[in-house]
């Protein structure tokens, strides 16, 4: 295909397409072949927004009644773990319409609150309307007033999906045929932000009253050991807490419950909804600012600015006799900030804990949130 590029930071870095794109030009490509007894090398398709894509292709496998073809999906620069999977379609004629199937190494959707209900195969809308107008383009270009019926699948599908999301999002058996645009954008956000609203959209049709996030490992464990009953309902949203609390407003949750270690959470002391550090640190000049509100004396504040964490920085505070002090003033602005991303649409509330100083903090509506969360 053309190369298309974006740049992050000072990096140029080269798009890929993704998995619906593959599906499609397969398709494409096994439907000419079907039609004209000729093998295709390649198929150009359209994307969501318009643009082109011409993509090789790997296999074309003429059969008495089904032509087979394979596209090698390119993620460009983004390190998606479908990089290089063989995605598959078989076509073959039908009486009417276009029938899509998932074969093997296609994942198969076991929880409502997907993009396609429950049984159905893991392709979603966005992939099965490309590959439809892909065989429709054939259609019109032969003159062909018939059918298809086509089968999407991923040899490499069901090993590849264990290392993905899609056990914990309920797609069991392989890979999803996803992509809103067609085209994967190398460090793109936006492929785990769709996670944390397809996580969330699950929860929701599992009837939850409150969406609880947890921002990583840590924070999975905590729940793990002190609220094992919350384990079944908790959405990972890493570092996009600011981005979870909007999906979890437009999703229609009254309630929202973060639980995270004080190194992330401690940057909801200042406003930042975005924790990566690459969107700013700020966790010393948090607590730095706390202290001062606080009272703590100079010095100790001073010595703060030298820690590489925000449990070393604990250690301080709680040797000179002042964590108390400076947590109970953080963790008021984490609840004032939280309430701000609301703007009164949820109520949303914070656990922050710490192992190494067995520190747990709690914001203002997080006990009454949890009660709620708790209840069965």
């Amino acid at each position: 295909m053309e190369e298309k590029y974006i740049y992050s930071g000072t990096k140029k870095l080269r798009c890929g397409f993704t998995t619906g794109s593959c599906a499609a030009a397969a398709a494409k490509a096994a439907a000419e072949a079907l039609l004209t007894g000729q093998a295709s090398e390649s198929a150009d398709i359209l994307t969501p927004k318009g643009g082109k894509l011409h993509i090789a292709v790997e296999r074309c496998e003429l059969n008495a009644e089904s032509v087979l073809c394979s596209v090698i999906k390119d993620s460009g620069d983004d390190p998606d773990i479908t990089n290089g999977i063989e995605v598959c379609a078989e076509v073959s004629l039908a009486e009417n319409g276009v029938e899509i199937i998932g074969g093997k190494g296609v994942g198969t959707v076991t929880k409502a609150g997907l993009d396609q209900p429950v049984g159905a195969a893991a392709i979603n809308s966005v992939p099965r309307k490309m590959i439809a107008q892909a065989v429709r383009d054939i259609t019109e270009m032969h003159e062909y007033r018939g059918g298809f019926r086509i089968v999407i699948s991923a040899p490499d599908g069901e090993d590849i999906a264990k290392k993905t999301f899609n056990p914990r999002i309920g797609i069991v058996g392989g890979i999803s045929i996803i992509g809103t645009t067609g085209i994967v954008e190398p460090m793109s956000s936006s492929a785990l932000i769709e996670t944390i609203r397809t996580e969330a959209n699950i929860r929701r049709a599992e009837g939850r009253k409150v969406l609880v996030l947890t921002v990583g490992n840590y924070s999975e464990r905590f729940i793990a050991e002190n609220l094992p009953q919350l384990s079944g309902q908790c959405v990972m949203c890493s570092n996009f807490i600011g981005d979870a609390i909007d999906i979890g407003i437009t999703l229609g949750f009254a309630d929202i419950l973060i639980y995270g270690h004080i190194g992330k959470m401690v940057k909801l002391g200042s406003g930042i909804m975005n924790t990566h550090s690459s969107y700013g640190d700020g966790r010393m000049e948090t607590l730095i600012t706390c202290g001062v509100l606080a009272g703590v004396e100079n010095s100790v504040l001073c010595s703060l600015n030298d820690c590489a964490t925000a449990d070393a920085a604990l250690d301080i505070l709680y040797e000179n006799g002042c964590a108390e002090r400076v947590l109970g003033v953080l963790t008021k602005r984490v609840h004032g900030y939280l309430q701000a991303r609301a703007k009164g649409s949820a109520r949303v509330g914070a656990v922050i804990f710490s192992y190494r100083n067995d520190m747990l903090l709690k914001t203002e509506l997080a006990d009454e949130i949890l009660s709620s969360a708790l209840e069965v």
